[in-house]
């Protein structure tokens, strides 16, 4: 039998997210879908130097509010490309899902939940492949056909063998 570590209380997250989806989806607009693809939506480029931090609704209509990061030295260059921006959110869509955009602005460095860090870290590549492990692995991936799945499976295999040998 399994025991519980929340002696019967549950996340308020797990508790209101359908609701919260029902609600989106009600209004048309899944609100997740622009967080989670955000770089496809709007480009590498605006990507960058900013990101969606919220979605609000109006009282009426279908019209949103989507509020925009970005640091300070960014934001006159975003204010000038707001339109082009919305137009690129919109387009998901099919219809004006977005009604107005509202840049908000915080410094690179300082408080804790103020910084803004838009791209990703770089995958570290591993250090310590040995030439015996890059020949296995080619060896385990030379049936493939395909060249690019060779690659894949000779990368997949290298990654394997070099954890594997820690």
């Amino acid at each position: 039998m399994r025991r519980t570590t929340t002696k019967g209380f549950a996340r308020t997250s797990s508790l209101l997210r359908e609701r919260i989806r029902e609600t989106g989806e009600t209004r048309g607009f899944a609100v997740t879908r622009v967080l989670t693809h955000w770089t496809e939506i709007v480009g590498e480029d605006m990507a960058s130097i900013c990101r969606p931090v919220d979605v609000k609704y109006g009282r009426q209509g279908l019209g949103a509010t989507l509020t925009v990061l970005t640091t300070g030295a960014q934001a006159p260059m975003l204010e000038m490309q707001k339109d082009k921006l919305r137009a690129r959110v919109n387009q998901v869509y099919g219809y004006n899902a977005i009604e107005r955009l509202r840049i908000t602005q915080t410094a690179s460095t300082g408080f804790a939940e103020g910084q803004a860090v838009f791209a990703h870290k770089p995958k570290a590549k591993p250090k310590n492949v040995t030439p015996e492990i890059r020949t296995e692995a080619a060896r385990m991936a030379q049936t493939a056909q395909d060249s690019d799945l060779r690659d894949a499976l000779e990368r997949l295999s290298r990654n394997f063998l070099t954890k594997t040998n820690r």
